[in-house]
C-alpha cells in the first residue's frame, strides 16, 4: 500500500521543528506507544537535529484507524511514508517494538541503495533471538498485567477504564506484530548500529541485545545503562548523550 505525502501528517509528527538542522532523527514508539513519547528527544536536540517521530495508525489521534498489527506491513508502510523525509541524513531510533520497525524500514531503503546513517535499537532482543512469548492471546486483564510491570505506562492511566479501552487495541495489535515477527537469521543492514539495554531489563538480555552485531555489516556499539525495560525514562539525559555523540561525530565528518 503506497502512502501519499498528503499523509505525511498522519504519520510523521514534528514536535519542535528544526528546517535548517543538518541531521534528521526518525523515532519509532513502542508496543502500544505514540509519537508524543519522543516529545522530550525532539525539544532537546532542536534547532541543532529535526526530530520527526513516527505515529501508528490505531492510537491517539488515529484510533480509529485500523491497526496493523504485522511488522513487515507497518514497515512497508512507514518506509513509503519516509522517502519524502529523506532530503537530510537521517538516523533511526527504535525502542522495543520500535526497534524492530526501524531495523525493517532500514533494510527497505537499503534495497534503494539509501537509508540511514546510524540506527539505534533500545530496549529489544536481535531480530533473530527468539522467545516464545503469547501476551496478544492474553485476555484484557493478562495485557494490564504485563505493561505494569514494564514500569512504561501511568499507573494513573491504567486506573482509568475509559482510558485503557482506548489503549488495549493497539496493545493487542501491537504485542501481536512483535510476537509473530520472524527474521531470517542472516538479515543484516549496511548501516552502524548502537544496541542499547537495560541492565535488569526482563525482556531483553545484555547477550541478547549484543547479538544486533551479526545484523550490521557495520561498525556496533552496545550501550548497557542502570534499570529496565523502559531504562530511558529515568536515564534520558544519558541517551541523550549517546546521541549527542553520534550528531556530533557526523558533524565533524561533514565538515573535514
Amino acid at each position: 500500500m503506497s502512502v501519499s505525502p498528503a499523509d505525511d501528517g498522519l504519520w510523521c509528527r514534528r514536535f519542535d521543528p528544526a528546517p535548517d538542522a543538518a541531521h534528521r532523527l526518525v523515532c519509532f514508539p513502542h508496543a502500544g506507544g505514540s509519537a508524543s513519547y519522543y516529545l522530550p528527544v525532539a525539544t532537546a536536540l532542536s534547532p541543532r537535529v529535526d526530530v520527526v517521530a513516527v505515529q501508528y495508525p490505531g492510537r491517539q489521534d488515529r484510533r480509529n484507524e485500523p491497526l496493523i498489527d504485522d511488522i513487515g506491513t507497518l514497515a512497508d508502510q512507514v518506509h513509503e511514508v519516509l522517502r519524502g523525509w529523506d532530503d537530510r541524513p537521517l538516523t533511526f531510533f527504535g525502542h522495543s517494538m520500535g526497534a524492530l520497525v526501524a531495523f525493517e524500514v532500514a533494510r527497505r531503503f537499503e534495497r534503494e541503495d539509501s537509508g540511514p546513517v546510524r540506527l539505534f535499537a533500545s530496549g529489544r532482543r536481535a531480530p533473530s533471538r527468539y522467545r516464545d512469548e503469547n501476551v496478544h492471546r492474553r485476555d484484557d486483564d493478562g495485557i494490564i498485567a504485563e505493561i505494569k510491570s514494564m514500569s512504561g505506562t501511568d499507573d494513573r492511566l491504567l486506573g482509568d477504564e475509559e482510558l485503557i479501552r482506548m489503549i488495549l487495541p493497539a496493545l493487542r495489535g501491537d504485542y501481536r506484530a512483535v510476537e509473530t515477527y520472524r527474521c531470517d537469521p542472516g538479515a543484516t543492514v549496511g548501516c552502524p548500529v548502537t544496541a542499547l539495554v537495560g541492565d535488569s531489563d526482563p525482556k531483553t538480555s545484555i547477550d541478547e541485545a549484543g547479538d544486533w552485531k551479526k545484523h550490521t555489516t557495520a561498525d556496533f556499539d552496545l550501550r548497557v545503562l542502570p534499570g529496565g525495560h523502559f531504562y530511558l525514562n529515568s536515564r534520558a539525559a544519558e541517551v541523550l548523550k549517546v546521541l549527542d555523540e553520534h550528531f556530533t561525530a557526523r558533524a565533524a565528518l561533514r565538515d573535514s
